[in-house]
């Protein structure tokens, strides 16, 4: 799968931006708050429908302007295709491929996968389980189509049975049979995610150990993916029989696949407890090479690779390591930012890899090639 041609039209802070692609790595260079990572979110829009960054479509409209347009044109052996997303400040947002508008944004997860390695990933280690579980949800939804299914009806369903909750507590009143229908729909769609979240955890963690040995250099470091679920205890059905009367006074689900973490850990410890910076940081690229491999032995394509500011974030030592990855031909398209043009053309030079570098100034993008 490769990127030719990516259009912006007041996408935050660029009013109209035409790129065209034609090598395997792109570097995007310029100062701090020039709009290079926003260039990457716009190519992640047109993978998942929505930022990396901000879960407000309306907050990406540049300022004062009525709306947002962005354009992608690729090509996946020898097909070209067109996405297209439209977000306006009524709400409104549309989202097609060849001229097609889809019914449900669903259709297109997974079809122009993309895996985005940035400084806000730390966030994986040190937040709360609802950032790892949404990472989790997020590789599985684009490799197996009915656990994403599976995931919007429990996440609806458990809206519904929250109100439900709710209503019973301030009037006072439980009405059994209709909880008991609420908790089967729960079940069904509940199982299916556990059991996918277990059987993927299981062998993502086996890849992510195999890279973060090579990242780190060691085989005494053993990096490791504990799944931790209420349904590993006992039967969900019987979880939510048991726990009716503390739902009801709380007026939420306090058990279920909603609340699943997965643990990051080193030699068996949390690693955001005794990890150093530099273990954390392997660990996060290991989670995200892991991720990028997985996608596509899947899916039969390599994702996309977007490294934000990824130089500034890692050790020399580090970042040698994942640039033979790039120069051995491992990942397919690759884009870069950086702040500092001189040390992006140092280390790919180094490495031997040709790149097309674009330098953004004054909201203007010029083009120069690196040779090797």
């Amino acid at each position: 799968m490769f990127l030719n041609h990516l259009r912006l039209f007041n996408f935050k802070n660029h009013a109209e931006v035409n790129l065209a692609f034609d090598t395997d790595v792109t570097c995007i260079v310029g100062k701090n708050g020039s709009g290079k990572t926003n260039v990457l979110d716009a190519i992640h829009y047109l993978s998942f429908s929505k930022s990396a960054f901000n879960p407000s479509d309306v907050q990406n409209i540049m300022h004062q302007e009525s709306g947002f347009f962005l354009r992608g044109n690729f090509t996946f052996n020898g097909k070209p295709n067109e996405v297209e997303c439209i977000i306006q400040t009524a709400g409104k947002k549309v989202l097609r491929e060849d001229g097609q508008d889809y019914s449900r944004f669903s259709e297109h997860v997974g079809k122009y996968p993309v895996v985005l390695v940035a400084p806000q990933d730390i966030e994986l280690i040190w937040d709360g389980a609802e950032i790892r579980r949404k990472f989790i949800d997020t590789i599985v939804s684009q490799l197996d189509r009915t656990y994403l299914e599976n995931l919007i009806v429990y996440n609806h369903q458990l809206k519904q049975r929250n109100s439900l909750l709710k209503n019973f507590s301030e009037n006072g009143r439980v009405d059994v049979p209709l909880l008991e229908t609420y908790n089967a729909q729960l079940v069904e769609s509940g199982e299916y995610i556990f059991n996918a979240r277990k059987k993927f955890c299981n062998e993502f963690a086996i890849r992510v150990q195999q890279h973060y040995t090579y990242l780190a250099q060691t085989t005494e470091e053993q990096a490791g993916i504990t799944y931790r679920s209420d349904l590993a205890e006992a039967n969900f059905s019987h979880l939510l029989k048991t726990s009716i009367q503390k739902d009801i006074a709380l007026q939420r689900t306090t058990t279920g696949i909603h609340r699943d973490d997965f643990l990051f850990s080193l030699n068996g410890y949390e690693i955001k407890r005794i990890g150093s910076q530099g273990q954390q940081k392997s660990f996060l690229v290991a989670l995200k090479l892991s991720e990028f491999e997985v996608i596509k032995a899947k899916l039969n394509r390599k994702p996309i690779l977007l490294l934000d500011d990824i130089f500034d974030k890692l050790d020399d030592y580090r970042i040698h390591r994942l640039i033979t990855l790039v120069a051995e031909g491992t990942f397919g398209q690759l884009f870069i930012t950086d702040a500092r043009p001189d040390r992006t053309q140092s280390i790919l030079t180094a490495a031997g890899i040709k790149a097309r570098i674009f330098t953004i100034e004054n909201g203007t993008f010029t083009s120069t090639w690196l040779q090797t």
